[in-house]
């Protein structure tokens, strides 16, 4: 048995004994690293760690812990409210208002990740509130930021745009844009007919009979009669405008002077609590800890079947298939399911490349193609071992985590298994481009 299957079968192991079993999926996929790594793989500690993710450790608890600062000083609640009174009270507009915000981001130049984390905790503050589903407002997030993700102008699209012209393919920014702004948008608008939009359009704000979360997630009636006046004061105290403005600067220092999310928003969160330390005194173990063990912990093993090659191994593998139509379809469930844990760019410049020996043969429109890759490659996002699905499982306040990490591992796997199949559909077996 090759050390690539067997890393592989590791992984599905992995996966079982933390289904089965209540431990720490991040902890089993850090032993599973050492285990494959050293006695599989023959890499010492420094290239098991090689694929430890520490930007994203930085940002989940920088982004969380400046968010637990926010929740506990009354400023998401400021923001909820503020939220309300500019839909005018119409609750089910709010999922489509943090869908277009966070697609805006990133079409003008935010990373994905940087925009999830900006709007997913407003989001989901909102959505405890009010009780909708957490799964409903992390999706629309989540679809919203992959939405616009491939404008000519945004990091996706001028990552992918690059890797055409190198390769010397025809490509069409447009068309790629598009491809997943629609994608999105539909599975935007599924997600909010299945999972109880609907119903919230029957309520507003100031609706005695607002209605609780569609799924239960939240546990609470935090839906029932959620006025503004029903709730706590949230006036504009010091401390609230103080977190609103290092709100502003997160998404000034990220989106204007492209630094560091993660880093920032640590910084931001010392400065707070070093005029307001009752306030913040909480906030450190509110920091989802679990979470950030839980997401390393697998993004490190698949850092390690980075380094011992099974991933150019799996992509070669379908590459080699004699029959075009075939090979796409393969290449897109390839990018779709490492996708899901792993950089959604480095998957993409990793698989048109090795798309590129049956692309220029002619028979598979490279325009469609490269589209089809780019959307399975990004849609899946919503998994929870995805920074962005990371971020929201991280950012949603008062829910069953545990439950909440099932229903979004549940919900990325159906979108692995519909998305590319459809999408290969639509835009490769027509041959466009």
């Amino acid at each position: 048995m090759s050390a690539e299957l067997i890393s592989i079968l590791v992984l599905v192991v992995v996966f079982v004994i933390a289904t089965t079993r209540s431990i720490n999926m991040g902890a089993l996929a850090f032993a599973a690293a050492y285990g494959v790594g050293e006695l599989v793989a023959d890499l010492d500690a420094d290239g098991i760690f090689a694929g430890f993710p520490g930007d994203l450790f930085v940002v989940l608890v920088g982004v969380t812990y400046l968010f637990a600062i926010a929740r506990a000083n009354g400023t998401t609640d400021w923001l909820v409210h503020a939220s309300i009174r500019l839909v005018g009270g119409r609750i089910a507009l709010i999922p489509w208002v943090m869908f277009v915000i966070t697609g805006a981001l990133t079409a003008i130049g935010a990373v994905s990740p940087a925009a999830v984390a900006i709007v997913a905790p407003i989001a989901l503050s909102f959505a405890a509130r009010y009780g909708i589903s957490p799964l409903l407002m992390g999706a629309m997030v989540v679809h919203g930021a992959q939405g616009g993700g491939f404008s000519p102008i945004s990091i996706y699209g001028s990552i992918v745009n690059g890797i055409v012209e190198r390769e010397h393919l025809p490509g069409n920014e447009l068309f790629l844009f598009l491809a997943s702004l629609v994608a999105n948008l539909i599975i935007a608008a599924v997600v909010f007919v299945l999972f109880g939009g609907l119903k919230l359009t029957r309520h507003r704000a100031d609706d005695s009979s607002s209605n609780g979360s569609t799924d239960g997630s939240t546990g609470d009636d935090r839906g029932k009669g959620a006025s503004p006046e029903s709730h706590e004061d949230t006036r504009l105290t010091p401390p609230r405008m103080a977190t609103l403005i290092a709100l502003v600067a997160l998404v000034v220092a990220v989106l204007g002077f492209d630094l560091d999310a993660g880093l920032t928003a640590v910084t931001l969160a010392v400065v707070l609590s070093a005029f307001w330390p009752d306030t913040s005194r909480k906030a450190v173990s509110e920091i989802a800890w679990p979470t950030v063990l839980l997401i390393c912990g697998v993004i490190t093993y698949v850092g390690v079947l980075e380094e011992m090659g099974t991933i150019k191994w799996a992509g070669e593998g379908v590459g080699d298939i004699g029959v075009p139509l075939l090979a796409a379809v393969l290449l897109c469930y390839v990018g779709a399911i490492v996708s899901a844990f792993a950089s959604s760019v480095g998957i993409m410049g990793a698989l048109i490349p090795l798309a590129v020996p049956f692309l220029v043969q002619g028979e598979i429109g490279a325009v469609g193609m490269i589209a089809a890759l780019a959307v399975s490659a990004t849609v899946v996002d919503v998994s929870p071992f995805s920074t962005n699905g990371a971020l929201v499982l991280a950012a949603a306040p008062d829910v069953d985590r545990e439950r909440f990490f099932r229903q979004l591992m549940i919900y990325g796997g159906v979108i692995v298994a519909v998305v590319p199949a459809v999408v290969w559909l639509v835009l490769v077996v027509p041959g466009f481009g």
